[in-house]
């Protein structure tokens, strides 16, 4: 028994879609809206009916609304609207990987912040330069296991390098035999990690029925390696260093708790006066930088010992213009270096540390500090009564803290 559907017929084995447009509408659309379904399964072609039928009925709509707008529609010109178009399906699992990380990094690089963004990029280029002309749908667990392997293998030092830059995985393995040291556990589940979801993205998008990936994992146990807190003599070293980009940002995040990224984005309209408190710096997200968590959103009260550095500061736009995260980070390295303090585990955000400290030592509630520097309060045990229906600490309160913190003796 054939099958009848409504606007379109069989021939040669492949369903043909006709519609007539409307007898007014056909001397500036044509006879009618034909469109080949590009399938021989009348259940496909019944639901591509459906989405053609609606652009049909958009395409009658727009053009009649184009003839209202034509003074004499009896010698309007032929209507040009564009037609729908159907795509022919792809058998799943046939694209290759490293086209489909291209879409997949195509469409992140559109919804993470850059550092984010290039962590995924980098983990996918590993992926790609040894698997990219596989096809997805190929992918097997061998060859998980066979990625994990050369992950374990790799040398940090080689990695960072920018003239190893566009490497593949193989070749950087072939690097990192001069030297024992291998990227950190952890760095190697968030490559792992990062592989896995972009497989997970291949499912969801009907690339793949499933993967195999997911059932492997790294075996090294990770090993926690906290930031050091900086002591008092670093203080006192690396500010008596007077550099010229870094001494007035270190001023800042040592009397605040300020982190790098919420230095570098505080604008000079940030900076408002609340009577005999003094001035207070509002963090929130703007063109510059964007903030951690909501949590982070606050307003710190700048201690009297930033009143000279304010001075020295723009009066509006960015106080730091031109500075980043990384140039900071960067600019800190070389620092440590010519100052001695090479201690493992000091860097930028080592003064957070240094201010929470001071905090605790100065017998400040920990839900106070939290608040100051933008930490989730752990306000009670189950987070409920402060977290919850308390509007927070009080600007007084604020003020109370940020003067009881000193920077050591010896700092200039």
């Amino acid at each position: 028994m054939s099958v009848t559907l409504k606007y379109a017929y069989l021939k040669h084995q492949t369903w043909l879609y006709r519609r007539n447009y409307p007898k007014h509408l056909q001397p500036h659309l044509g006879q009618a809206l034909k469109r080949s379904l590009k399938t021989s399964d009348a259940r496909t072609a019944k639901t591509r009916i459906a989405e053609i039928n609606q652009s049909y009925a958009e395409i009658v709509s727009q053009a009649e609304a184009r003839l209202r707008a034509i003074p004499d529609p009896d010698n309007a010109p032929t209507i040009t609207i564009p037609q729908p178009k159907i795509e022919r399906l792809r058998l799943q699992g046939q694209t290759t990987v490293a086209d489909l990380a291209q879409t997949y990094l195509t469409q992140r690089s559109q919804e993470l912040k850059p550092g984010s963004f290039k962590s995924i990029r980098f983990s996918l280029g590993l992926l790609t330069s040894l698997f990219g002309n596989t096809r997805i749908g190929d992918l097997s667990p061998t060859n998980g296991q066979e990625f994990l392997a050369l992950l374990s293998r790799l040398n940090p030092d080689v990695t960072k390098s920018t003239t190893r830059k566009g490497l593949g995985i193989r070749d950087l393995v072939a690097l990192s035999t001069t030297s024992d040291r291998t990227i950190a556990p952890q760095t190697q589940h968030r490559i792992w990690t990062q592989t896995c979801h972009f497989l997970d993205w291949a499912v969801r998008e009907g690339h793949l029925a499933e993967h195999g990936f997911g059932k492997l994992a790294v075996h090294s146990k990770p090993t926690v390696q906290s930031y050091a807190v900086m002591t008092d003599a670093e203080v006192v070293t690396l500010l008596g260093a007077n550099d010229p980009l870094l001494t007035p940002l270190l001023h800042f995040c040592l009397l605040t708790g300020m982190r790098s990224g919420e230095a570098c984005g505080v604008m000079a309209e940030d900076l408002i006066t609340k009577g005999n408190l003094g001035v207070f710096a509002r963090i929130r997200p703007n063109a510059i930088r964007g903030l951690k968590s909501k949590a982070a959103e606050r307003e710190i009260p700048l201690h009297d010992g930033l009143l000279a550095t304010l001075a020295m500061l723009p009066n509006e736009g960015a106080l730091f213009p031109g500075v980043s995260v990384d140039r900071i980070t960067k600019r800190f390295s070389l620092l440590r270096q010519s100052t001695g303090a090479t201690r493992p585990g000091l860097v930028f955000h080592s003064t957070l540390k240094w201010f929470i400290t001071q905090c605790e030592r100065t017998g400040v509630p920990e839900h106070f500090t939290a608040s100051l520097v933008g930490h989730q309060s752990a306000r009670s045990a189950n987070r409920l009564t402060y977290g919850l229906y308390s509007a927070g600490i009080s600007d007084c309160q604020k003020r109370e803290i940020v003067d009881q913190v000193r920077l050591p003796v010896g700092v200039v």
